[in-house]
């Protein structure tokens, strides 16, 4: 067990506590995602992990040891752990390169110079190498502190939106190189994201709080095929959400249906489209149902009357 979060009480104000009784257990190794709703606790929660905030009672432990927070730290932050929030700290007046290196020795130069290269590589930063961080967007700072993250090779990497700031294209280069290098290195990540359909694929484990509750704690598919609720339903995208006389009326087996859930089929429901609009890869369908408006996903456009079949 590499991380445990035990009974942790955690409260901004006093009237108002955010974490009551949380229990968690990260496992060695694992890419783990904590999300939710903006105000629901992630980013309070990994500043806890790495000892940013003192709490009222509880205990977090990492590989054996129990932490101690800022009371019991003079410098912030844990050893073995590196955590890049929304502000970045680079070093101003340091090339990228220099950023990236800082924690790494100055022993052998020239292995010290391969490890950086490696590692703008991985964040797609190599051609910055030579350039000062003031010249850089918002996301590419941002991944150059990733790089500098990963040049210890920490046991636990937490990483705070780590795609927020970047453009679709650098997101999907950025979520493979870096997931595939700390699944090499052996390194745990966890991140906090409220784009959970982005990096599934690379998934072990999903955390999902709401209000700083846990609400569930699973893998993804499991997460995803079974959400406890139409919060968690909805943290996945677009998604139709039936109350329960719903669901009897249309003889529903769950709450909760995607639109790709729900096939256009003979002898099924009769539906009304309403609209039907080109989304890429698949037309989006607004479809009425015994007075139910549903989103559906098909691969042609559709018009008129159908019949719909939930899978």
């Amino acid at each position: 067990m590499l991380l445990e979060i035990n009974n942790l009480f955690f409260s901004h104000t006093q009237d108002k506590p955010l974490f009551q009784n949380l229990n968690l257990r990260f496992d060695e190794g694992k890419i783990i995602a904590l999300a939710g709703e903006s105000g629901c606790g992630k980013s309070t929660l990994l500043s806890l992990i790495y000892g940013l905030l003192d709490w009222e009672s509880g205990d977090i432990i990492f590989n054996g040891t129990r932490l101690l927070g800022p009371k019991g730290n003079l410098v912030p932050g844990e050893a073995d752990m590196k955590f890049v929030a929304q502000n970045f700290d680079l070093m101003p007046y340091a090339t990228v390169a220099e950023n990236v290196g800082k924690f790494i020795s100055n022993i052998n130069l020239t292995q010290k110079k391969e490890t950086v290269t490696e590692l703008l590589e991985v964040v797609g930063l190599q051609e910055f190498a030579n350039v000062l961080p003031k010249y850089l967007s918002g996301g590419q700072q941002q991944r150059v502190a990733i790089a500098r993250a990963l040049s210890v090779l920490p046991k636990l990497l937490i990483l705070d939106e780590p795609f927020s700031n970047l453009d679709f294209p650098r997101k999907i280069e950025l979520r493979e190189r870096l997931f595939r290098y700390v699944k090499q290195h052996r390194i745990s990540l966890i991140i906090s994201t409220h784009e959970l359909q982005d990096i599934m694929p690379w998934l072990d484990q999903i955390v999902i709080l709401q209000d700083g509750r846990l609400i569930q704690n699973d893998s993804p598919e499991e997460t995803y095929r079974k959400p406890y609720n139409s919060y968690v339903a909805k943290l996945f995208g677009e998604v139709n959400i039936f109350n329960e006389a719903e669901t009897e009326e249309f003889r529903l087996t769950k709450f909760s249906y995607y639109p790709k859930e729900i096939k256009i089929t003979e002898g099924g429901m009769e539906a009304e489209v309403l609209e039907s609009r080109f989304a890429g890869n698949y037309y989006w369908n607004k479809v009425r149902v015994k007075g139910k408006e549903l989103i559906v996903y098909t691969d042609e456009k559709i018009t008129g009357n159908i019949a719909i079949s939930f899978i």
